[in-house]
Parts: structure tokens; C-alpha cells; sequence
């Protein structure tokens, strides 16, 4: 896709872009020469993010499954959240999810808060509920000292390979689905990648208002002296793609398998079949592979922002060197 004379945006390469399937992964866009004769300021941006998110941004993100917009005005946490607002997408409120993150500015979180030297292996976000979002936005507010890239991965693609090396367990995964166990504290724990706590996930330190917001999620809430075990699922672990007509690789399997681990979780009993029967680690080492070899891995500059599809797209995060700021907002 070429951008329109006069486009505030132009499209870029990278050295780390891959061609899937003939398309470009991720998209890039960084300020035109219009952009540049214009000034360049944070209003101008906005605006032009309003006029041509459905014309320029939208037809790549649905051919690409991410957005990468570089070199662009908005610099720290109140312009990224003025660039959300001006993308217009409705905000998701973040209910159910695992990572330990806090509010900056209106609709802007912290990224996962985990210690930096932790992987946070790949997932699509918040895939262990029914409720999760359509697009995400990542910001990089202070870039890292070193590491500490947001890998990402084409979920299609990820099935494809699956269902080439491992026919029987993706046979049996779409018809058993996935169930996802998590112990919660009461309080956020910030030395664990899964350390948010019950009042966190849930938004209220009432246990009756948590297990009707658990109930409307299909989650299962089995209390103990200082916490709650939640029990989600069966759930799916591929779903269909309504918009691209494909079959995507829509869990978080891996990630709970490998990184769920923590003084309450144990990640092999984290995540199981929708039968209850165990996962074979063979296949989830395997499934780690492909996800590395498929993936790009970006280097975060300041001002960076990233859109995802989280229809489309599995993220991870790399361990880094401080300081790395990474903001994250939610959409429908």
C-alpha cells in the first residue's frame, strides 16, 4: 500500500522486517516530507492520525497484523495517551488479566512491571478470558539501555506450522480446548510476571463483587486464607478470524507452560488440555521454537509506538537492561 500525496505518513523498511506471505511484517510508517513541511508538532500528528487512521493506518495493520510508527512528535506518556484518544478506538478496562501494571496518565499503563532480567514468553493478551482486546498500543516512553525488544509473531502462521509438526495435538486442542489455573494473592506482587492480585484483576477488594465479575467471565473462584485459586476454561485455543477467514494460534499456552511460575504457581500446572490431562512439554518446547523462528524482534527508539491486532498478532517481551519504559494501552 502507498500512501496518498499528501499523507502525513510514508512508508519505511526495516533491516529486522520479514516478508510472510508476501506481506511485510510489521508495517512501518514515519513522518513524509508533508509531515516534515508542516512543522511536524504533536497537533499536527493527532490530526492526521484522525484523518487517515481509516485511510493509511487500518488497510496495513489488517494486511500486516502490526504497526510500527516511528520518528513521530508524541514523546512521553500524556502525548501517547492523546495519540490513543486520537486513534478513536474505545478503551478495554483491564479485567482478568495476569501482568502486575499501573495507571500513568488517563488510558495509559505501565507495560508488564516483572523484574527486567524475566522473559515474558509469547501470548496474545488476554487470551486465558473470553473478554479480551482487539488492538493494542505499546509506547516506548525511555528506550532500553540494551535488550528488552516486544518480539511478535503471526498467529495464522503459528497454526500453520503447528498443524505441519504436530497434526494429533493440534487435532486434540481444538477439540478440548485449554484450561488456564492461576493462584492470586490479595496485593500485586512486582517481582512475579503473573503477580497481579485478586483486588487488581478483579478491581474491588469485595470477594462477593469478585465472583461476580469472575462469573461473567466463566471463571471458577475457589478461595483460601490469603488469596484465591481462579479456574478459567475449557476455553479455545484456535479460533477463527471472522475478518481474514483463518484459523489463528489464540492462547496463551506457552507463556503459562513455561513463565507462570511464581511462590503460588507452578506453570505445569498452570495451563492443561480442556480434559484436564497434561500438556506434553515436548510439544511446548517445540511450540517455542517456532514461535523464535517466526518472530521479528524490533529494537525500541523513544517515541515508538506500536499498534497490534490482537486478533492477529502473539507478543513476548525480552529481558533488558535498564532503564526501559513501556507504556500500554487496551482497545475494543
Amino acid at each position: 500500500m502507498v500512501a496518498p500525496a499528501g499523507s502525513f505518513f510514508q512508508e519505511a523498511a526495516l533491516p529486522e522486517q520479514r516478508l510472510v506471505e508476501g506481506v511485510a511484517f510489521p508495517a512501518v510508517l514515519v513522518p513524509s516530507d508533508a509531515a516534515t513541511a508542516a512543522g511536524g508538532g504533536l497537533d499536527a500528528f493527532l490530526d492526521a492520525v484522525r484523518s487517515e487512521r481509516a485511510s493509511t493506518v487500518e488497510p496495513l495493520l489488517r494486511g500486516a497484523g502490526a504497526v510500527l510508527l516511528r520518528g513521530f512528535p508524541a514523546r512521553a506518556a500524556a502525548d501517547f495517551d492523546r495519540a490513543v484518544d486520537a486513534f478513536g478506538y474505545p478503551e478495554l478496562p483491564y479485567v482478568g488479566g495476569a501482568a502486575p501494571r499501573s495507571n500513568v496518565v488517563g488510558r495509559v499503563f505501565t507495560a508488564n512491571e516483572s523484574p527486567p532480567d524475566q522473559k515474558i514468553p509469547f501470548h496474545h493478551e488476554m487470551a486465558q478470558v473470553p473478554t479480551f482486546p482487539a488492538k493494542l498500543f505499546f509506547f516506548c516512553e525511555v528506550e532500553p539501555k540494551s535488550g528488552g525488544e516486544t518480539p511478535i509473531v503471526l498467529s495464522h502462521y503459528v497454526y500453520k506450522r503447528m498443524k505441519e509438526k504436530y497434526p494429533e495435538f493440534v487435532e486434540k486442542l481444538e477439540k478440548d480446548g485449554l484450561i488456564y489455573t492461576r493462584v492470586l494473592g490479595e496485593g500485586d506482587d512486582p517481582s512475579s510476571p503473573i503477580g497481579r492480585g485478586w483486588h487488581s484483576t478483579f478491581l474491588t477488594r469485595d470477594r462477593s463483587i469478585a465472583e461476580e465479575r469472575a462469573a461473567k467471565l466463566g471463571m471458577k473462584l475457589e478461595w483460601t486464607e490469603d488469596g484465591v485459586k481462579t479456574i478459567m476454561g475449557p476455553i479455545p485455543a484456535v479460533k477463527w478470524d471472522e475478518s481474514r477467514g483463518r484459523k489463528i494460534w489464540f492462547n496463551s499456552m506457552v507463556a503459562a507452560y513455561t513463565g507462570w511460575k511464581d511462590a503460588r504457581n507452578d506453570p505445569v500446572r498452570a495451563v492443561t488440555f480442556g480434559d484436564g490431562s497434561p500438556l506434553p512439554a515436548d510439544v511446548i518446547a517445540g511450540c517455542g521454537e517456532i514461535l523464535e523462528e517466526e518472530c521479528v524482534a524490533v529494537p525500541w527508539r523513544q517515541g515508538d509506538t506500536l499498534l497490534i491486532d490482537n486478533w492477529a498478532v502473539l507478543h513476548s517481551r525480552r529481558s533488558f537492561e535498564p532503564p526501559r519504559r513501556i507504556l500500554a494501552s487496551l482497545c475494543k
